[in-house]
């Protein structure tokens, strides 16, 4: 494995990882990042390298645990807000303002608030402790042959002079991993040697970051959630329908806040910032009472307003010599928090199907000696790409769908008698029926491993039986005669039942 390079072009979390995961295997390493080394106090961060805030759930963790890196997790998590649910804020018809907490998990499971920087900054300095890994930043990828495993990148480092030509230079790997992210240049070189299905998706949605700021505290004060004006163990939502603003807590008692709006309000908005106040007012009651309507103009006109991509396509990988991961090859709208957890669980699983594939080898061999040539490892490698391809898209597919899927439901479903039925029956089953493994389509994807499709089939089932059992209880004749008296009380049997599933 010592002779074995594995370029990873990305050092963003996601490559970061792989980067770990391939240097615990004694591979020889290097990392290549367009960006600036993020570490460097200097530099400061370009508009479009910021992201919405992270959350960091079951399927990362689990990656980072498999790293084989001692205490990773502990030093992540130990910075890093548990969010055990949302909150929806919202005003009742009489103008009286309302908070509404709904739990993740019914027993107490949270998602984590934790700063991209931070958790990368760490990934990045284990990379950089190790002998056998070497980082490149400012280094753009220009081209790629992934038949002879060679490639070219524009070196922007500390020979560059601003304005000038940037270096090139030319590289060999045995295998390319890109997790260079939506708008991927491996992506892009890989589809000239493979027939890549490709579908790519703007949703006719964009987002603006906004900030809440801490609330000033007496040096004295004990209490270490004084600093948040609201609380910091959920992830807040204002559904708005067609609209959406979030607040995800920092560990400085500040709110990273999210607007999702789409293209027409948000031009009109852009003609007429001095609107977005009474914008605030009437769609997210409450907003301007913590942040100034004169900071919600300064964010919306300072802070740029950036599109959502969906992104799938298949196979990921050529032959032996290059594979994507993360966003590279299925970025998805951040509405169900997985797109981190994701890109992390393609590193585990690709790398166990790499690890499967060698030790495959290893007990075909009578002298239970590993021999590798060249041509054996690539061989290996090709097989291990190839299944890795069949087995990640049906996963990859399934999550970039629910991402989707869950935009409608932050936005407006919460808000539904409906949906709040199916969660209240679905984690009742969970806790009074164990046996039967009935839980919440959002507890199997946060807080567990399963694959993403799985997932899918089983809640549709769980949504199946809920709604066959319902029919059945109805249909009976003391339901029927229960539902009587309550038309007779509330003046429409249909009214009630519509009422009930939030039907119009």
């Amino acid at each position: 494995m010592a002779d074995t390079k594995i370029v990873v072009v990305g050092a963003g979390p996601v490559g970061s990882l792989a980067a770990l995961y391939a240097a615990k295997r004694g591979y020889q390493v290097e990392v290549y990042e367009l960006r600036p080394d993020l570490r460097d106090p200097s530099i400061v961060p370009l508009n479009f390298t910021k992201s919405i805030n992270l959350a960091l759930s079951e399927r990362g963790l689990h990656a980072m645990q498999k790293s084989g890196e001692p205490k990773l997790v502990d030093h992540v998590m130990s910075a890093t807000i548990p969010m055990r649910g949302r909150m929806i804020h919202g005003q009742s018809p009489d103008g009286t303002l309302y908070e509404h907490s709904q739990d993740y998990g019914i027993n107490g499971q949270a998602i984590n608030a934790t700063d991209r920087g931070a958790l990368n900054a760490r990934l990045l300095d284990i990379l950089e402790a190790l002998p056998n890994v070497k980082l490149f930043f400012n280094h753009k990828l220009t081209g790629a042959d992934f038949k002879k495993c060679k490639a070219w990148f524009e070196a922007r480092d500390k020979d560059y002079v601003p304005n000038g030509r940037p270096r090139e230079i030319e590289i060999t790997f045995d295998l390319m991993i890109g997790a260079d992210g939506a708008h991927s240049a491996v992506r892009y070189h890989l589809m000239k040697f493979t027939r890549m299905d490709y579908q790519q998706e703007y949703i006719d949605t964009l987002w603006c970051e906004f900030h809440l700021p801490p609330r000033a505290v007496d040096e004295n004060e004990k209490d270490p959630n004084a600093k948040f004006r609201i609380s910091p163990n959920h992830l807040h939502i204002w559904p708005g329908k067609d609209f959406m603003f979030i607040a995800i807590p920092s560990e400085d008692g500040s709110f990273t806040c999210t607007l999702f709006i789409p293209s027409g309000p948000i031009s009109e908005l852009e003609r007429d910032p001095s609107t977005v106040p009474a914008f605030f007012d009437k769609h997210f009651p409450g907003v301007t009472a913590l942040i100034p309507g004169p900071d919600l103009i300064k964010s919306f006109e300072e802070n740029p307003h950036l599109p959502l991509i969906s992104l799938k396509c298949k196979p990921y990988h050529h032959g032996s010599s290059g594979v994507i991961i993360g966003d590279a090859a299925h970025a998805m709208v951040p509405f169900y928090g997985q797109g981190m957890n994701a890109g992390m669980e393609d590193v585990r699983i690709l790398f166990s199907i790499l690890d499967k594939h060698v030790n495959l080898d290893e007990s075909n061999n009578p002298d239970g000696e590993l021999i590798h040539s060249a041509e054996t490892s690539a061989f290996e490698r090709s097989l291990a790409l190839a299944e890795y391809s069949a087995v990640r898209a049906e996963d990859a597919y399934a999550i970039n769908n629910l991402a989707l899927q869950n935009y409608v439901e932050m936005r407006s479903s919460v808000l539904s008698r409906r949906y709040r039925l199916r969660k209240y029956l679905e984690e009742f089953m969970s806790v009074h029926f164990p046996s039967f493994g009935w839980q919440t389509r959002y507890s199997r994807v946060s807080f567990g491993n399963e694959g993403y499709a799985d997932v899918v089939r089983k809640s549709d089932r769980q949504g199946q039986i809920l709604v066959q059992s319902f029919i059945a209880l109805v249909s009976s004749p003391v339901v029927l005669t229960a539902l009587v008296l309550a038309y007779r009380r509330r003046g429409s049997l249909l009214s009630f039942i519509g009422g009930l599933f939030g039907w119009k």
